[in-house]
Formats: C-alpha cells, sequence, structure tokens
C-alpha cells in the first residue's frame, strides 16, 4: 500500500515538472523553442530594406575661371616694322654749325607698326650712309607708332673741316630687318656739311629733345 502511494506521488511530480516547462513564461512568450528575429529581416520574416547609400557632394556647377597667365596673349605678335610706305618724312635744321638735323617720321597708314632701329640716311649723290650713333633696342622692344605718331632722330653732318662735301638733300629708308623693297623718302637739307669721319644719325626715339642729345 505505501508502494502504490510513493508511486503516485512520484508520478504527479514528474507530471507538475513536465508541464511547468511546457508552458508560458512570466511575459507570455513561450520559452520552449523561441528564437531571436535574424538580422536583416524584420519580425514578420520579411527582408528588410538595405539602408540608402550616402549622397555625393554635388559639384558645382560653375566651373572655375581660367587664370590670365593661361589666357595671356602677346598683343604685338602682328605689328610689323615701319616701312616708308608707312610713313611720311621730314627734316629741320636744329644746329647750323655742326649741320645737325632733326629727322621725324609720321604713321601714315591705318594701322601701327614699329620704328626699328637706325634711320637708313643717304646724302644727295655722294657714296656711302650715315652712321650710326647710340644703341638700339631689339625688335621686341623697338618703338610703337600708332597711327598717326611720330618718331625722331637726330643727323649729324659734322663741323667745316675741310674734309667734306656739302648736299642739299638726303633721301630716307627704314630698317625692316627683311629685304622688302622701299621707295626712298627724300628731304630738302640746303647747305649741309658733311664730315666723312663725323657724321652720324641716332636710333628711333619717341621725342626730339632725346634724338638731339643722343
Amino acid at each position: 500500500m505505501n508502494t502504490v502511494r510513493t508511486a503516485a506521488v512520484v508520478l504527479a511530480a514528474v507530471s507538475a515538472l513536465a508541464l511547468s516547462a511546457c508552458g508560458p513564461s512570466e511575459d507570455g512568450a513561450s520559452d520552449a523553442g523561441s528564437t531571436a528575429p535574424s538580422a536583416g529581416t524584420t519580425p514578420s520574416g520579411a527582408p528588410s530594406k538595405p539602408s540608402a547609400a550616402p549622397k555625393a557632394p554635388s559639384a558645382s556647377a560653375t566651373p572655375p575661371a581660367p587664370s590670365a597667365s593661361s589666357s595671356a596673349t602677346d598683343a604685338d605678335f602682328d605689328v610689323f616694322p615701319c616701312s616708308t610706305y608707312d610713313v611720311t618724312f621730314t627734316a629741320h635744321l636744329a644746329e647750323p654749325t655742326t649741320s645737325s638735323y632733326l629727322l621725324k617720321i609720321t604713321n601714315s597708314s591705318g594701322k601701327a607698326c614699329r620704328a626699328l632701329g637706325h634711320p637708313v640716311v643717304t646724302f644727295g649723290d655722294l657714296d656711302g650712309q650715315a652712321t650710326q650713333r647710340g644703341g638700339a633696342p631689339g625688335i621686341e622692344d623697338a618703338l610703337r607708332l600708332e597711327p598717326g605718331e611720330s618718331a625722331y632722330a637726330g643727323l649729324l653732318g659734322g663741323t667745316h673741316d675741310g674734309t667734306g662735301s656739302t648736299v642739299d638733300s638726303i633721301a630716307l629708308t627704314m630698317d625692316t630687318e627683311s629685304d622688302l623693297e622701299q621707295k626712298p623718302l627724300t628731304a630738302s637739307t640746303p647747305g649741309l656739311y658733311v664730315s666723312p669721319t663725323v657724321n652720324s644719325v641716332t636710333p628711333w626715339v619717341d621725342n626730339a629733345e632725346d634724338a638731339l642729345s643722343l
């Protein structure tokens, strides 16, 4: 009798233990076989949407302006040397005792040109030409003449030393650093004395004072 009662008590205890293991937990969720949702799925089991990638910063709508140096150009690349077809020419006596004359050219063309180097001056029917006095700038720095602008040079014939000759005119052509054919321009120079060793002409400058003082 005691053996049967003991077996009944053990069976009841085992049954109670089994029921507590399968029953709901205190928060109402079943402890048996429950799992947390896996990453990448919603609680309902549907795949979650991937988060949007960060947007790249938008480029400026207006590109930067090019620097001045990148677009710089030589504005004088098409300014050619003056020839006698571009200028008018005059000669005025400046100092009788040294037969010094002021030579003047004026740009009579419709475009700019450069007065290069020294004037090429010949004396009447005498052989040879005036020697050059003073240094002249290179073609890049030569005097630029806009239409209507003038350039000047000083011509020295020399003192009356008895070794020279007198002429009544001179002829002028321009230095063009080329073989361009030119028509000589003439000017009257009554009584110009030309010394064979002293005569000379200055380079073109932009004012009469410098032309006569070089």
